[in-house]
């Protein structure tokens, strides 16, 4: 017997959270990868389908190895919700192997209509061969592919412009220039130096600087920033936001992030991408505890969009 659906029921359907698909990592300290995207992205208001291609083997200080899936279990893992979900952005941070890039690059190639938001994190921790192979296969399979490439400035300027010889250090439209010679429009920028203990980061395409923030350094080392900008670049473009407005906003929710971050272990400062669900001023009738009845209890309401 097939059960009737209550019209309020569907309305409620009709308004669920904007999907991305997230193609990265799991990682044991919750710094980064999958941990990162999936807070990220409901801390934004939409809904993570975080697709697993490897776990890290790392703490709060240090990756001391990773493992990767084989691309036949990360594609499986993608066309399953992608049969059964309307995706409005894909996300690209690490995926492990070459394999592993051009599956994922065959799976955006069958959705061309969706946004890619692709993250290069550092692999300095990765053996030299690895990083070349990893590094090729993601500028000959993903880039072409990705609408916005996310990085820091040095990371990306050691990748795409290994030639470089000015003794100025490449600016946003530089790097942004040679990325659009790989396919992607458009890059967003993290940790260019400024005089005076600041940074810039910003949003380039070869033309123009689209976005351009300021922000004064933390005196903290920090997991998981890239993870974290990119996953929610990725969530307010699902949403809708323009990219100049979601770019903005990404840095904000980063900034912010970062901010309120907090160390759990012994190594690195994480950010904390819950920041805005804490109280801004304690509660003095909360120093104490005091015995209640659950009765009558009833939880908040669920306003978490950014």
């Amino acid at each position: 017997m097939t059960e009737e659906i209550d019209p309020n029921e569907l309305d409620s359907l009709e308004e669920s959270p904007a999907c991305v698909l997230v193609f990265n990592a799991s990682d044991p300290s919750g710094a980064g990868g999958l941990s990162a995207d999936t807070l990220s992205i409901a801390a934004i208001g939409a809904h993570a389908l975080p697709v697993v291609t490897g776990a890290y083997m790392r703490d709060t200080a240090e990756i001391f190895d990773h493992i990767a899936f084989d691309e036949e279990a990360v594609s499986d893992q993608a066309r399953a919700v992608l049969e059964d979900i309307s995706v409005s952005v894909i996300k690209v941070g690490f995926c492990g192997s070459p394999e592993n890039l051009s599956a994922i690059a065959q799976i955006s190639t069958d959705y061309a209509n969706v946004p890619v938001i692709a993250y290069m994190p550092n692999l300095s921790w990765w053996s030299e061969d690895q990083i070349d192979s990893y590094l090729d296969a993601f500028k000959e399979l993903i880039l072409p592919q990705s609408t916005v490439l996310v990085g820091n400035h040095n990371t990306l300027w050691r990748w795409l412009l290994p030639d470089w010889s000015s003794e100025r250090s490449p600016g946003p439209r530089d790097i942004a220039r040679a990325a659009y010679e790989m396919g992607t429009p458009y890059v967003l920028l993290t940790g260019i130096q400024l005089p005076d203990q600041f940074i810039e980061n910003a949003l380039a395409s070869p033309n123009s600087v689209l976005v351009s923030e300021k922000f004064e350094k933390f005196d903290a080392v920090f997991s998981g920033a890239g993870d974290t900008l990119s996953a929610a670049l990725a969530a307010l473009v699902a949403t809708g936001t323009d990219l100049e407005a979601a770019t903005k906003e990404s840095l904000s929710f980063l900034d912010r992030s970062l901010d309120a971050g907090f160390r759990p272990g012994m190594g690195h400062v994480i950010a904390d991408r819950l920041f805005w669900a804490h109280p801004e001023e304690s509660d003095p009738s909360l120093d104490e505890v005091k015995e209640t009845s659950a009765e009558g209890f009833a939880l908040p309401g669920h306003e978490t969009r950014h």
